[in-house]
């Protein structure tokens, strides 16, 4: 018993030395290897959206519902202006791969068959016009940081 325990402590002594190390380094958890978050936050989030109706219509010169007054709201938290790009969701993937976007929404759920190619969001059921579905959003693969956010964003928003 007095083995485990001294195992344990040491494991943890030693996940607190990595992360004090780490700390020491100027490195933090979650980070964005291309700097998604540091770039949208006080400038522009380059946001693809595809039509699903009842939570974005995209009828209009500027799309409109839910999901639109949701991401509106995330970018007003990182003082950042949205450049909305209408496009079919393959075309959307594609340009987020590229660089071209920072966050793609529509309806897309948490059975999405883009989730080898980009950064997830949980599910949320909670959002206005979902009808049960568990909506999830975009982002650029890799960039932790911009996820964490964006999903900090939407547990306060529509709940986890």
């Amino acid at each position: 018993m007095k083995m485990k325990m001294s195992a344990r402590r040491g494991g943890a002594l030693l996940a607190l030395a990595m992360i004090a190390s780490l700390a020491g380094c100027g490195i933090s958890v979650p980070v964005d290897p291309d700097g998604t978050l540091q770039s949208v936050t006080g400038g522009d989030l380059r946001v693809g959206v595809s039509s699903d109706e009842g939570l974005a219509e995209v009828s209009a010169d500027t799309p409109t519902g839910p999901l639109i007054d949701l991401v509106d709201a995330f970018a007003e938290s990182l003082d950042a202006e949205v450049e909305w790009t209408i496009g079919s969701e393959e075309t959307l993937v594609v340009m987020l791969e590229e660089g071209d976007l920072d966050l793609v929404v529509g309806g897309l759920t948490d059975q999405t068959p883009w989730a080898d190619r980009v950064g997830v969001t949980r599910g949320y059921s909670g959002i206005d016009g979902a009808d049960g579905r568990s909506i999830v959003m975009f982002v650029p693969l890799g960039e932790n940081a911009f996820l964490t956010e964006l999903e900090r964003f939407l547990d306060a928003e529509v709940g986890p």
